[in-house]
């Protein structure tokens, strides 16, 4: 028998990713090491990032299932016009 998969809300993904913020940070500095040890062997940036988006979407599919995966990513839009996914923005 297939296991349920737990489905979750986009906000209720943004209240984990708060809780998990310090495993996050951790997350993130395993998949730049990662990322700069790849661009070095000459893998273009473009075809990490698309990998990477693949990599994501499909573990969320997996764990969260494909309607709360795709209601996450619905609200990606406003919130790259925000600066949300901007590292050169200026915060005030």
């Amino acid at each position: 028998m297939k296991p349920t998969k737990t489905q979750i809300t986009p906000a209720e993904i943004g209240l984990l990713a708060d809780e998990d913020s310090a495993e996050r940070q951790v997350a993130l500095e395993y998949l730049a090491e990662a990322w700069n040890a790849a661009e070095d062997d000459g893998v273009e940036s473009l075809a990490l990032a698309h990998a990477s988006l693949f990599a994501a979407l499909t573990s969320l599919v997996e764990r969260h299932g494909e309607q709360a995966t795709a209601d996450l990513v619905a609200t990606l839009p406003d919130r790259l016009r925000s600066g949300e996914y901007n590292l050169t923005r200026s915060l005030q």
